[in-house]
């Protein structure tokens, strides 16, 4: 006997129906004949029932034909005959799993019944077949202890101890059928049950059929029993062993398929694109998103407010509800003219209730808060302010009791409805975030931040004199130690060992604005290996340190006062004033304005504006990036009974933004649109999307990444509006994953195309990265430390960035060794080198005459050009137009985003994926870390040879007269001497005539051994038999 258990977990975001903003909801499920039902939850839109259904299932087999009915009804009044009905669910039973530890919780949308059916939200149920006598009253673990749903792809293995074998493909995307469909089906059906195909299975071991690796046979049945068939179902029925490697997969019908990872274009009702039909001139400011209405409550302040406690004191606050959300302002103790200035906003769409109320009380913390007044609004009544308009001006209203009867005390309001364009939006409390506590609620609310302007700190260490080291019977071994925040640079030890040692050397740091710091600069004697001591110190503000602007102004070098740390840290400041004689250091400083600080890779980064502000360029652009929603999004807090918390970071520039966190939901819409001034088009702007983490009180946790997105301007058509769903991609150790759908709006309108044209032939840097370039080793550690400065900065904005997001956001991990990334960029450089053996293949062809009329044509065109020297280079370049021209009806129409093909993200090893999120230095056994290097060996072993046999050509050429060879020297020259000779005599057209017509040849007059030059040419020597 099998059971089909049915348990209803929750439900979110119901419709209400109960007139009152609310509903009583309970799920009715059916299937085969039998209806069970849950309890009523009163007056709750997101009702939890953790309640188990058991259904009697006389056949397995016709589960698969079967349709499992959830359906969500409001409980209404005992004398109102019909529920309402608040959606429903349809599930086939082919994606039944068929035991306990196959199943997860699955989400399922609630669907309409009719075509005017007023319907939203969704439901949580995990589905299973259970052998044997089940009991009822087992009751489901919590949500918090819910596994994540399997990934895609899954086969359900037959559960060992079924009396029948039952297999099918886990798969949520199986259409649901009308019920005349599944009537006809099963008729269908019935009449082909009398031939039922049986498939066993061939073990590769030594086990018997339909077992897998390494299992024993079973026990032989008795001859009266059947032997067990495999039921023919829409699944891959061999299934005896794991497949080879080399084996290709079928997509058999009803399975997934893989997940898209390309763009998918739309066109969103955005006044943009409808032409602002419909719409006032307000909103062309904000164009490309949804236009969202809210509700706005400022609740500014109160005066004469009565005494509410025994000891004539009041604590007043205000709470602001509005059907069954409730925004609380923060209270004032002993204050009867209490000033809040917060704001409220409600989302229009979700309006639970006709009538605002706003409750002012008094805080007591043993007994229960005492009601002073209260103020009702009609929402009907409520103004529309539109942001081209000045804000609403705050009125006094006076009190009334819960009779509606005037008392004393008045508060300043304002109540209108606005969009997400008001200037109170990123600010104000929003009803999706009710359940958030005061404290945390800052965490949920947009904000633009700009990093840190960013300078590179230049110290030449010139020299030191009069050093006085601790040992004089030794030779002191000094060094400079430089130190700024957290950065530290040394020199190398002084090579004149002496007390007057000189270095000459450079160091550079990274600074920022404002200049409230010091640069500790301090002379060491290396005594030992790890032992240091500090011989002299000095502290030099940042702030007094000259700017460079011109690598041809040189700085004039100072002479400072070395210090011993002794006398600083014993006698003070006064004793160092009062030193008549002292060490001192030769320094030359300066803060070089003319670089632009690297804090993102320059492959994609967003600034290449120099430091100083008399260096920047106008602007040439406005960009305009509108973040719609998204969808599809994973559940990643589902060990915590929640969904995702959603909110996306943009950075482009020294501007970052941060749109509002979205509670609890897997298809969030911000419709927050920004702008930024574009400086040069070929720069890249960056939107991640990230699970906000930090809105139970949790300081240690990290919010985790959902997906980011790229987009490069200089791939946008301007004053082209794109609107396109990208895909979240994110590679972690067990592959690559999509998290969902970012839905972004993005415009680039050019304001000067004279300096848009223009910037394309400058420099993509300042010009002193090329006068006095730094090496690339430094200039990581540099950008390195850049990193650290933005974040620290960043994290102390309110509410933060964190240090997690701004690492994702700039990719710090990009210089950082992957087999992966050596791989995609092995094969862009050969996509690159096939359009090159493509030209060599034509040219292969025209040789050997595969196509004589193309050959012909080739003969005639070389000697035009032979005969009109002047029309080569006119050729090549009106050729270059014409296969331009050509390719622009091929463009890209879509803008530029994260390939996972390119990236080689799709098919990537595990074991590569898992060494490439290994920390550095490694934290894996010594056997993995062993057979790593020796895949490295391998892979450095074919990397040497192809270095090596091109150094071997190349010394070949250096042979040609080097006369290692005296024989092959000789011959060399005296050929050179009569081709000298030869090409003197013979006129060029000739020549060129001869050679062309020779290498055209047909292939009748080939030969298919080497010429003699190549010959001649791998004869030479090279210094391969030289190396050890």
């Amino acid at each position: 006997m099998a059971n089909l258990i049915v348990q209803v977990i929750n439900a979110a975001d119901l419709m209400p129906k109960d007139g009152q903003g609310s509903a009583n909801p309970f799920v009715e499920v059916d299937f085969d004949g039998q209806r069970q039902r849950t309890q009523t939850k009163t007056r709750d839109l997101n009702p939890s029932w953790n309640q188990t259904l058991v259904f009697n299932v006389a056949d397995p087999r016709n589960l698969l034909f079967s349709t499992i009915e959830a359906t969500v009804y409001n409980d209404r009044k005992p004398d109102q005959q019909k529920n309402n009905f608040l959606g429903r669910v349809r599930i086939s039973g082919a994606t039944v799993p068929v035991s306990e530890e196959e199943a997860s919780v699955q989400r399922y949308p609630l669907d309409k019944r009719g075509l005017f059916s007023n319907i939203r939200g969704d439901i949580a149920l995990k589905i299973h077949l259970a052998h044997g006598q089940y009991s009822s009253n087992h009751s489901p673990p919590p949500v918090e202890e819910q596994e994540r749903p399997p990934p895609e792809h899954q086969f359900h293995e037959t559960a060992k101890h079924a009396p029948q074998v039952v297999e099918e493909i886990k798969n949520n995307l199986f259409g649901f059928k009308n019920e005349f469909e599944e009537v006809h089906e099963k008729k269908k059906n019935k009449e082909k049950q009398k031939e039922v195909r049986t498939f066993f299975s061939v073990g590769t071991g030594g086990g018997g059929g339909g077992g897998g690796h390494g299992h024993a046979p079973g026990p032989v049945p008795s001859p009266a029993a059947p032997p067990p068939v495999a039921v023919e179902t829409k699944a891959n029925f061999m299934r005896a062993g794991p497949p080879p490697a080399n084996m290709m997969h079928m997509q058999f019908p009803g399975q997934k398929p893989p997940p898209n990872f390309g763009l998918v274009e739309t066109r969103p009702p955005v006044a943009a694109r409808m032409g602002y039909r419909g719409a006032d001139k307000t909103a062309t400011t904000y164009d490309l998103v949804e236009r969202m209405h809210f509700l706005y409550v400022n609740v500014v302040k109160a005066r004469d407010l009565p005494a509410m406690d025994i000891t004539g004191s009041l604590d007043p606050y205000v709470e602001v509800r509005l059907g069954n959300y409730k925004g609380v302002t923060r209270h004032h103790e002993k204050n009867q003219n209490p000033v809040w200035n917060q704001v409220f906003a409600f989302s229009k769409e979700r309006l639970q209730s006709t009538a605002l109320e706003l409750v002012v009380k008094d805080k007591d913390l043993i007994t229960k808060d005492d009601f002073v007044g209260k103020i009702r609004f009609d929402v009907v009544d409520v103004p529309t302010r539109v942001p081209p308009d000045s804000p609403l001006a705050p009125q006094w209203y006076r009190l009334e009791d819960k009779n509606g009867i005037k008392v004393r005390g008045e508060i300043m309001l304002a109540v209108w409805m606005g969009t997400q364009a008001d200037e109170a939006f990123p600010g104000a409390w929003h009803s999706d975030a009710h359940g958030i506590s005061p404290h945390n609620l800052a965490n949920t609310r947009s904000n633009v931040y700009f990093s840190p302007k960013l300078y590179y700190l230049r110290i030449h260490v010139i020299e030191a004199q009069d050093l006085i080291p601790l040992d004089r019977g030794r030779q002191p071994e000094f060094y400079v130690k430089i130190s700024l925040r957290n950065q530290t640079r040394s020199t190398r030890i002084s090579q004149p060992r002496g007390l007057n040692p000189s270095w000459q050397e450079e160091l550079m740091l990274v600074a920022s604005e404002p200049f409230d710091e010091f640069v500790v600069i301090s002379v060491e004697d290396r005594l030992g290996p790890g032992k240091d001591v500090c011989i002299g110190r000095t502290m030099v503000p940042v702030r007094r340190i000259p700017q460079r602007v011109d690598s041809t102004k040189l700085l004039e070098s100072v002479w400072v006062d070395l210090g011993r740390p002794s006398e600083w840290e014993e006698e003070g400041e006064k004793k160092k004033k009062e030193m008549k004689f002292s060490s001192k250091i030769h320094l030359r400083l300066c803060l070089d304005a003319g670089y632009h600080v690297l804090d993102e890779a320059t492959h994609f980064s967003s600034d290449l504006q120099a430091s100083s502000k008399h260096l920047r360029k106008p602007s040439i652009g406005i960009l305009e990036l509108g973040i719609l929603s998204a969808q599809n999004l994973l559940p990643m807090k589902m060990r915590e009974g929640r969904l995702t918390d959603a909110y996306c970071v943009a950075k482009y520039g020294n501007k970052w933004v941060r749109t509002r966190t979205l509670l609890n939901t897997l298809q969030p819409r911000w419709n927050e649109q920004y702008t930024w001034e574009v400086y040069d088009p070929c720069t890249v702007v960056t939107v991640g999307v990230f699970d906000n983490c930090h809105i139970n009180d949790k300081e240690e946790s990290r919010d985790q990444r959902i997906g980011k997105v790229r987009i490069r301007l200089s791939t946008l058509e301007t004053d082209r509006i794109y609107t396109h769903y990208y895909p979240l991609l994110v590679l972690t150790p067990s592959g690559l994953k999509k998290h969902g759908e970012l839905h972004l709006a993005i415009r680039f309108t050019c304001l000067a195309w004279v300096n848009m044209v223009a910037q394309y032939g400058r420099p993509l840097l300042p010009k002193m990265h090329y006068v006095q370039p730094i090496s690339v080793k430094h200039i990581d550690w540099l950008r390195h430390q850049a990193l650290l400065i933005v974040a620290t900065r960043l994290s102390r904005a309110e509410p933060p960035l964190k240090r997690e997001n701004v690492e994702y956001m700039l990719d710090v991990d990009y210089h950082m060794w992957s087999l992966r990334k050596s791989k995609a960029n092995f094969y862009r450089i050969m996509s690159l080198l096939s359009g090159i053996t493509a030209v060599f293949r034509w040219l292969d062809g025209i040789c050997m005459w595969r196509n004589p009329l193309t050959t012909i044509l080739v003969h005639v065109l070389f000697l035009i050009l032979v005969c009109y020297p002047e029309l080569i280079l006119p050729t090549i370049f009106l050729y270059l137009f014409v296969i331009g021209l050509w390719n622009y009806r091929f463009r890209p129409r879509n803008p530029s985003h994260m390939d996972a093909r390119i990236s080689q993200a799709e098919m990537a090893h595990p074991d590569e994926l898992d060494e490439e999120f290994d920390g550095f230095p490694t934290q894996r056994p010594q056997e993995i870390v062993r057979m790593r290097y020796d895949r490295m060996r391998s892979i450095a072993g074919k990397v040497q040879t192809v270095v090596g046999d091109l150094a071997t050509q190349g010394e070949r050429a250096m042979a040609l007269l080097s006369w290692r060879d005296s024989r092959a020297t000789s011959i060399f020259i005296i050929i050179a001497l009569v081709w000298a000779v030869f090409l003197y005599v013979t006129p060029f057209h000739v020549v060129a005539v001869l050679f062309g017509l020779y290498w055209l040849r047909h292939p009748r007059f080939r030969n298919r051994m080497p010429s003699v030059p190549v010959n001649f040419f791998k004869r030479l020597p090279s210094k391969a038999d030289m190396l050890l």
